[in-house]
């Protein structure tokens, strides 16, 4: 076998929150992937870091009365800390706040500007004239310019979905400061991404294979037709106070955060090369031969399929072999909640079900390798893991291993070792395609059917009966060794997924110095040592514990917190019974809900309202709702709205949702048994 070398990442988290499930998805789908590849004698380098700079890490600082520094190193431990009770083992874990990230977004931006891929224009923008800083647009909110809601954001309305420019907002304010900020001029840096060199290398690189295919279709619609130009510049400045690296040459003005948070995959493998005498151009000049994989969620792929390969390929760099994008993670079919103590954080994980490889298990049974979005279903989880881990896997050495080590001193004896080991490896086959291919999904389901094959010769030679007879000791020794042997193939084989589990297996049980290999699958272990509790089930009480842990705003406040609750919006000015009779709302069954292509905010929906034809609305809805989950719901909408036309095509109506000053949206619904058409009255 041919010796690869390989360099992995994940998505930097970001420094200004605690890692939770949503998150553990993609780096637990990439420990295994690297475990596996490691196991199979690979050279294989897994780095990662934290995202560290921007405004909201600037501002959380100044908030708790601490540097951005300290608050970057105390949300590091946290973070680090959690992923290792996660068994997620990176080879390196840095942060983007490093001299060696610095020195290479330097060294890129440079080399972009050298080859004319960078231009300088004045732009009009928001400044706060109390915290002396220009305002990003997700910190200005205003009244929308189109259907009046109050404290919208700077560049979307979440109540009617309009796009448009922070500059457009009716009576604009700071969410910083409060202030009516101020119009002014100030020079940004854009990278050329519409140059004609970055479209015909991203045209050909997105076709490439180096996506998966549904990842590869979006880029297409991104890009348009050949000859159509669909990508703006990339504006890759903020101007001071900002928390970030100085751009070279040009005094208060720094790197916009997207820019060196993906070259921090290179600066956290900067810091392994110093640490193991790795060559870096080994592994990120053109000419290398080493394979280079990031794992993302989908959420970022635009990132990282358009600005990140332009930036590489422009700049003297390799591109990436392939990204791997991942779905979201919803808990119970629903978006994580706080209400419902689904929004669970890794440490309260911990905290309360203490077993982190029964959720490496369960994510590893749902993910196939494809972008779909995965479901943590509390009581399958619980299931699962009892049935599959404890009923079929651990069960076998339970009930096998205690005869060997009393009748036949821990001693594997077999008739015939060539078929088991034949088979072993036949086996062992199936499931590194699997693996390679991410699909670790099927990966466990051969892995079970293997367990349930071995249960089954378990319970038709039923070895409790055979210990009651001397003269069955042979065909007791034969089944048990039979069944070790097995035992000792599915604990290789979930090696990657239960990395801890079975290490105690190779050290404990079957007496090695070391973990397991993939190449033990063709050596027969010879022998035992006595069997010790591996695993417990999982008590659903333990789960239910921990939701109503989570459940905070469901929890009695005290008074300082009461004091603290965000003011409900002043109620509007009282209308007459004959204004609201205006209105026309409706009972809207949604037919269709889907993303809108370059709308950051908008999802599309075909809503029946009883009429010949469904209608189209744009609804800014997409940071709170997965259009999949909102299909076949019935909504309420208003029905006799102006049609109003939107960069993306007419809107025919407004769907109605809630939203306040704390986060969320939520789209309204009529109870059940209301019918499309039916008017609200």
């Amino acid at each position: 076998m041919t010796t690869r070398k390989i360099l992995v990442t994940s998505a930097l988290p970001y420094a200004n929150g605690s890692i939770h499930l949503g998150h553990l998805v993609e780096y637990i789908q990439t420990d295994i992937w690297v475990r596996f590849q490691k196991m199979r004698g690979h050279e294989c380098h897994y780095v990662c870091a934290d995202d560290t700079h921007g405004t909201p890490i600037m501002l959380r600082a100044e908030k708790e009365g601490v540097t951005p520094e300290q608050l970057i190193a105390r949300v590091w431990q946290e973070h680090f800390d959690d992923f290792s009770a996660f068994h997620i083992e990176f080879d390196n874990y840095g942060s983007t706040n490093s001299i060696e990230n610095k020195e290479c977004a330097q060294d890129i931006y440079r080399t972009l500007k050298a080859n004319g891929l960078i231009e300088v224009r004045s732009i009009e923008q928001f400044y706060d004239p109390v915290k002396n800083m220009f305002l990003p647009d997700r910190f200005i909110k205003g009244e929308c310019p189109k259907c009046h809601a109050k404290d919208q954001y700077g560049d979307n309305c979440e109540v009617c979905g309009a796009a448009y420019a922070p500059t457009d907002l009716i009576e604009p304010f700071s969410a910083v400061s409060g202030a009516a900020p101020e119009l002014r001029n100030s020079d940004h840096y854009f990278f050329k991404l519409s140059a004609d060199s970055c479209q015909q290398f991203l045209r050909q690189w997105t076709r490439g294979g180096s996506l998966q295919p549904e990842a590869a279709n979006k880029m297409q619609e991104w890009l348009g037709a050949e000859g159509e130009n669909k990508l703006s510049d990339w504006d890759i400045s903020r101007d001071a106070p900002y928390f970030g690296f100085e751009i070279p040459d040009a005094p208060g003005k720094y790197f916009y955060v997207w820019l060196d948070a993906p070259v921090g995959y290179m600066g956290s493998f900067k810091q392994l090369c110093k640490a193991k005498g790795l060559n870096f151009d080994d592994y990120w000049k053109p000419d290398s031969d080493a394979e280079l994989y990031h794992f993302i969620g989908k959420d970022i792929l635009y990132f990282h399929a358009l600005f990140w390969p332009a930036m590489l390929q422009h700049a003297g760099f390799r591109t990436p072999t392939k990204l791997f994008a991942h779905g979201f993670l919803t808990v119970n079919g629903e978006k994580m909640s706080k209400s419902r103590g689904t929004f669970i954080t890794a440490r309260s994980y911990v905290d309360h079900i203490k077993n982190t490889e029964y959720l490496r298990y369960y994510y590893a049974a749902k993910l196939n390798g494809t972008m779909e979005d995965l479901d943590l279903n509390l009581e399958d989880f619980v299931a699962k893991v009892n049935s599959d881990l404890i009923g079929k896997y651990i069960n076998i050495a339970s009930r096998c291993a205690g005869f060997l080590t009393k009748f036949f001193d821990g001693k594997l004896a077999f008739a015939d070792g060539k078929p088991l080991l034949d088979s072993a490896i036949a086996n062992g086959q199936v499931v590194s395609d699997s693996f390679e291919n991410r699909d670790f999904a099927r990966a466990l389901r051969d892995i079970m059917a293997l367990a349930d094959r071995i249960n089954g010769d378990i319970a038709a030679a039923a070895p409790w009966t055979l210990a009651k007879d001397e003269t069955q000791r042979e065909a007791l020794h034969d089944i048990c060794s039979r069944a070790l042997h097995g035992f000792y193939v599915l604990s290789i084989l979930l090696s990657p997924v239960l990395p801890a589990l079975t290490s105690r297996v190779a050290r404990e049980l079957f007496g090695l110095d070391r973990d397991f290999s993939w190449a033990d699958l063709a050596v027969l272990p010879t022998r035992i040592n006595a069997y010790q509790h591996l695993a417990t089930r999982l008590d659903p009480k333990l789960i239910e514990a921990m939701v109503a842990a989570n459940q905070e705003s469901l929890k009695p406040m005290t008074e300082t917190q009461t004091a603290a609750k965000p003011a409900i919006v002043p109620i509007a000015e009282t209308i007459s019974i004959d204004d609201f009779m205006k209105v026309d709302l409706r009972v809207a069954h949604i037919v269709n809900a889907e993303h809108v292509e370059g709308a950051e905010k908008l999802l599309k929906l075909t809503l029946d309202i009883g009429e010949a034809q469904p209608r189209t609305v744009f609804a800014g809805i997409k940071s709170a709702y997965d259009p999949e989950k909102l299909k076949g719901r019935m909504t309420v909408m208003v029905a006799n709205l102006a049609p109003r036309k939107m960069k993306f095509g007419m809107s025919e109506g407004m769907v109605l949702a809630a939203s306040g000053e704390t986060p969320g949206l939520f789209v309204l619904s009529p109870d059940e048994g209301a019918q499309p058409g039916m008017r609200i009255k």
